[in-house]
């Protein structure tokens, strides 16, 4: 590693820290990311899956491939993967989220790895990279963008996917991510976001070129504000899938 390639934020950590105890409760404080969820992780199972060769529809499409699950968190993608039949590692700097997560996944006979850690820390310690790597709603929380995304470059295996999800830096996404989800609707705890840190398309893809991934597809996700359900749209204004591949 070189200086500055450190990544994490010890008051970012300590924020999603305090929400353990509640992540799985899908009335709690998590409620966005659990109605998010089907939508986010439908669209990246199935671009995995189609990348190998394999149905989507199929009962366990992500069967044998390995996964990484960067800021997993208690672990809701994670989940998700393991039951679409990937070899799951979830990867995490919070402590007491890991314990929530390891804690849900046995309940559930889950074989999930939970590491305590960040990316800089697995690269540091070597090993075989995986064939593909995740970070949801991270990036928008890390200290140094362009060298995250070279950890996660680092990471995935030559051809390999990367998958991001983030929130983009437009006056909407102010109003609603920001303003509307945490102050008026308290769809999440004052203070998740810094809107300042949020990230436009064409920053994440230059910082993801300069880190030797080509983006090879990117959709919108939007909320439907009568039921609350979430879908894949082309309006990449508020929050945004980023799929990348490596080489």
């Amino acid at each position: 590693m070189v200086p500055g390639d450190a990544t994490a934020i010890g008051t970012e950590i300590a924020k999603f820290d305090r929400l353990a105890a509640r992540w799985w409760d899908p009335a709690g404080p998590m409620a966005p990311l659990h109605r998010m969820n089907p939508a986010r992780m439908g669209w990246i199972i199935a671009r995995l899956a189609r990348r190998h060769g394999r149905d989507p529809a199929a009962s366990a499409p992500l069967s044998g491939l390995s996964v990484l699950d960067v800021g997993c968190g208690a672990g809701l993608a994670s989940e998700a993967l393991a039951r679409a039949g990937a070899l799951v590692t979830g990867l995490d700097a919070a402590g007491e989220a890991l314990a929530a997560a390891r804690a849900h996944a046995a309940a559930g006979g889950l074989a999930i790895i939970y590491r305590d850690g960040t990316p800089e820390a697995l690269v540091a310690g070597g090993g075989e990279p995986f064939d593909a790597v995740l970070a949801l709603e991270v990036i928008e929380h890390v200290a140094d963008r362009a060298a995250f995304c070279r950890h996660l470059a680092a990471l995935v295996q030559p051809g390999g996917q990367v998958f991001l999800s983030t929130l983009n830096r437009t006056p909407r996404s102010f109003l609603l991510a920001k303003l509307g989800a945490e102050y008026l609707l308290r769809l999440l705890p004052i203070g998740t976001h810094d809107w300042r840190m949020f990230v436009r398309p064409a920053e994440l893809g230059a910082e993801l070129r300069e880190a030797g991934l080509r983006v090879a597809d990117i959709a919108g996700l939007s909320m439907d504000p009568l039921t609350g359900r979430w879908r894949i749209t082309r309006d990449v204004g508020v929050n945004y899938l980023v799929m990348a591949r490596r080489g």
